[in-house]
């Protein structure tokens, strides 16, 4: 029985493992995307009573997770703009990664969100009827547009596949595109910033739930700015982290080293920043917003198991500590630590999206009211795990047929030590 042979599809000079090597790798992916197109079926065919939500608690997990891969994903949109617009030309070695990061984190939102919402045929409602005092309607067209845009920046990563550049009107396309990437770069900047803030907003303008009510500055509650700062700074992380995995994985460098300490530098800058405003926010709240609102702020803290420890780690465990470990030259240039520390920053993010969308919706507001507890259905573990696994499966894929570091060839070149020493300085 003849084998399947990819070779001539791999990009040339790039060594991939065997097809039975990379299906085995794939497979249990394939089986978890299965289980959760199953899952998807549920729920679209039979309706939310398939899940645990019910009309007082309307955010679950996939939401928590909506707004956590839309934080990480901020990777794309921001690494682009330090190489397009801000000239950081080192970067140039992760962009293409990162734009499928971007697309992948995206792209899952907006299929859980299809899912939650319920009625994914009738979703050009949103566009045709538009709430247009609603943030959620300037989110909704805002997340449409970058991920357009998105789509349209990884056409001329798959038009590199070893096949299609072998047809001469492709090439044009693929030079032609790559002429608008900057002004694309700058358009995705500008609807990310505004997507991600807004996201932040829907939560602080909510008067009706005092815990997530913030003050802030003209029409803009303080969540707005925080939820920008706090995804470009664990953006470059998650980056990092992806790439490292990938050298992991194939066992070979895929990217100078200094890029890493790049990554880490701009990720630890800007946590700096974001945790002093949030240290900032949450004693403005502490003191003024919550009491100004007839509550005693610590009441909220003595729900079990939301206790004052979720606020310290959140703060100090996952801001703190990452943002002062990426910060430190010496600490950044050790391996571990640099991995360790973008792990805590993304983790970070993860939490602060948590404890808005479920603690946020479990905690009372009026005197009559319970605490609510919340605990998904399989079924929406299904959903998110379908989303987990497309995501591994598109970025499979694509290191597997498409030449996404551009370095990766030089840099498992067969060289000299030396030579590949002053490389890896340079």
């Amino acid at each position: 029985m003849p084998s399947f042979d990819d070779r001539n599809m791999i990009p040339r000079g790039l060594e991939r493992c065997s097809p039975r090597g990379f299906a085995l790798r794939i497979a249990p992916w394939l089986l978890l995307f299965a289980f959760g197109a199953y899952s998807i079926y549920l729920c679209l065919r039979y309706g939310l009573n398939q899940t645990n939500m019910d009309n007082r608690f309307a955010f679950g997990l996939w939401i928590f997770l909506d707004l956590t891969v839309i934080a990480l994903g901020a990777g794309a949109f921001f690494t682009g703009f330090l190489l397009y617009l801000m000239k950081w030309k080192a970067l140039k070695s992760v962009i293409n990664s990162a734009v499928i990061i971007g697309f992948v984190c995206y792209s899952g939102a907006m299929v859980a969100l299809a899912v939650d919402v319920g009625q994914p045929a009738r979703a050009w409602f949103t566009f045709w009827h538009p709430n247009v005092h609603s943030m959620l309607t300037e989110v909704t067209f805002c997340i449409t547009c970058y991920l357009t845009v998105l789509a349209v920046e990884y056409i001329p990563i798959l038009l590199k596949h070893r096949k299609l550049k072998q047809i001469p009107s492709f090439l044009v396309f693929e030079f032609e595109l790559h002429r608008i990437i900057p002004v694309l770069a700058a358009v995705g900047t500008l609807l990310s910033f505004f997507h991600q803030g807004s996201l932040g907003g829907l939560y602080g303008v909510l008067r009706g739930r005092p815990f997530a009510y913030r003050e802030g500055f003209a029409i803009w509650p303080s969540t707005f700015f925080l939820f920008i700062l706090s995804a470009i700074a664990a953006g470059p992380s998650f980056i990092l982290l992806t790439t490292k995995l990938a050298e992991k994985l194939s066992n070979k460098p895929l990217v100078r080293g200094g890029v890493y300490e790049m990554l880490g530098k701009t990720s630890g800058v800007l946590l700096t920043v974001y945790v002093a405003l949030k240290s900032v926010d949450t004693l403005i709240w502490l003191n003024r917003t919550s009491p100004a609102a007839g509550f005693t702020p610590w009441e909220f803290y003595t729900f079990k198991p939301f206790g004052t420890w979720i606020l310290f780690t959140e703060i100090v465990l996952l801001g703190m500590i990452p943002a002062l470990l990426l910060l430190s030259a010496r600490l950044r240039a050790k391996p571990v630590v640099l991995t360790c520390a973008a792990i805590l920053a993304c983790c970070g993010v993860a939490l602060n999206r948590f404890v808005l969308t479920i603690q946020t919706l479990a905690l009372p507001t009026l005197p009559f009211d319970e605490f609510l507890s919340y605990f998904p259905s399989w079924q929406e573990f299904g959903v998110f795990a379908a989303v987990l696994a497309y995501g591994v499966l598109v970025y499979a894929f694509s290191f597997r047929y498409l030449p996404l570091f551009p370095d990766e060839k030089q840099l498992t070149a067969p060289v000299e030590v030396e030579e590949l020493e002053y490389v890896s300085r340079n």
